[in-house]
Formats: C-alpha cells, sequence, structure tokens
C-alpha cells in the first residue's frame, strides 16, 4: 500500500503546477493534502479531473486557509474529521480515514508563526494530537502523516545552528513536541531506513533557497510501533515541484 502526503500549498494554485502529471507520476494508493487553502466544494472541484480516487475534505472556517484532504482509490471503512476540541477544530488540520489494517490520520500542524506568537498554543496543540492519536491507537495501529512544521534534529535542516531557538520549526519546544511523539513509541519512516540522509521536504520561496538546497525535513510519516516491520519504503520526492514542500511517501507491505 503506497501513501504519499504532499502539503500543496494550496490546491487550486498547484492544478496549474502541473499536479496531476505529479499525482500520476507517484501511482499511490491513498494522497494526503495540506494546506489546500479552500473550502470543501471547492478542493472536490479542483480535483474533479482526478479519476478512481474518493475525495475526503476537512476545510477551515477561515476561507483560503490552512485545510486537509485525504485521496483515496481503496474505500476506508470510515472517515472522520478534527480532534473533537473545539479550539482546534477551526481551522480543517486534521482528517483521519480508518482501514483494515490502521487508521491514517494526516495533520497540518500550525505554525508557531514568525513572532513566535503562536508558539504556547503550539504547545497545547502538540500534547492534545498526541493524546488523539494514542486513543487511536487503543483500537489499531496508526499511521500519521503530514506537515509537522518541525524539524526534529539537526540533520533534519540545512542550518541548524542559525535557526535554533530563534526560528519557527526549530525552537525548543516545538523539538519537544515531535520527541515527545517518539518517546510514545511513533516512529519515524524515513529515519527508520535513511539513518544518515541529508534530505528535505520543504524550502522557504526566498533567496534561492530550494536551488541551493538550503531547506528544512518538516513532513513525515510516522507509525505505531505495530507497523514497524511492514515498513518498505520511505522516501522523500524532492524531484517533485508545484509547492514550497515536496510530497514524502510510505510504502507499507500490509
Amino acid at each position: 500500500m503506497k501513501l504519499v502526503s504532499w502539503n500543496v500549498n494550496g490546491i487550486r494554485a498547484a492544478m496549474n503546477k502541473d499536479f496531476a502529471a505529479s499525482f500520476a507520476s507517484m501511482d499511490c494508493d491513498v494522497l494526503c493534502l495540506q494546506e489546500t487553502k479552500a473550502q470543501d466544494e471547492q478542493v472536490v472541484e479542483a480535483l474533479a479531473g482526478i479519476d478512481g480516487y474518493q475525495i475526503f475534505t476537512n476545510s477551515a472556517d477561515k476561507k483560503g486557509y490552512s485545510g486537509t484532504s485525504i485521496i483515496s482509490r481503496i474505500a476506508p471503512l470510515c472517515v472522520t474529521k478534527d480532534m473533537g476540541i473545539a479550539e482546534h477544530d477551526e481551522e480543517g488540520r486534521v482528517i483521519c480515514a480508518e482501514f483494515a489494517q490502521f487508521y491514517l490520520v494526516t495533520v497540518y500542524t500550525p505554525n508557531s508563526g514568525s513572532e513566535l506568537k503562536r508558539l504556547g498554543y503550539r504547545q497545547q496543540w502538540d500534547a492534545d494530537f498526541l493524546a488523539y492519536l494514542k486513543k487511536l491507537e487503543e483500537n489499531k495501529p496508526v499511521v500519521v502523516c503530514g506537515d509537522l512544521n518541525v524539524a526534529h534534529k539537526a540533520i533534519d535542516l540545512a542550518r541548524p545552528k542559525a535557526n535554533y531557538n530563534k526560528s519557527a520549526g526549530y525552537m525548543q519546544e516545538e523539538i519537544d513536541g515531535i520527541e515527545k511523539l517518539i518517546q510514545a513509541g511513533f516512529i519515524d519512516t524515513y529515519r527508520l531506513l535513511n539513518p544518515e540522509q541529508v534530505k528535505y521536504s520543504w524550502w522557504s520561496y526566498r533567496a534561492g533557497a530550494r536551488e541551493k538546497n538550503v531547506g528544512w525535513r518538516i513532513d513525515y510519516f510516522l507509525t505505531s510501533p505495530a507497523l514497524k516491520e511492514k515498513v518498505a519504503v520511505a522516501d522523500i520526492y524532492n524531484h517533485v515541484h508545484g509547492s514550497d514542500h515536496c510530497p514524502v511517501a510510505l510504502q507499507l507491505n500490509v
């Protein structure tokens, strides 16, 4: 089962940047999207030319902001939105599809912001999101993917010293958030199979960062321990353009 996750930075904009061709080339069973920046009906309309897949969306109350989607050619048993916590559920950041062997959760984790104004909120989000995942895990294993808006370790960004405790995405409080996911048993599948590989999934639009490969790895596939032996491939498709993020992929032998 091949799963792909991609922060498209606006699905309608992505459709004008060869999204359909990129999607076809990946030939995945499920594509999880973050930052669709569209209401539910607008996402469905934008993806109208994608055949053979069911589309599930969760849009923010605020138009043109945030939003997640799951596009699947395997019919899920059930699809649910949000975490059931009012302060978190206005921005369309979580959608969960239940399959026979596992839950698949895609998430667009809140960014702490250029002035770190949401860092406190982000810490509460991280704690509540972990609790949400562990509750799901009581029933069956979980795969969680998406833009977690944090680089876990120095290997995961091009300029760790310049950014540590200065930039959103590499504050110690944010690092602690993903570390608690790992300590709770969730496995960073890319690092499982590629422990020393330097590869990034996001680049600033400024100063030619992508051309210079001055990037960050902030997009992940994490799995419950029960799925560890089923992880066959974990990759980052940094040759795929169309967004400031590139897709990340996981293949499970299930």
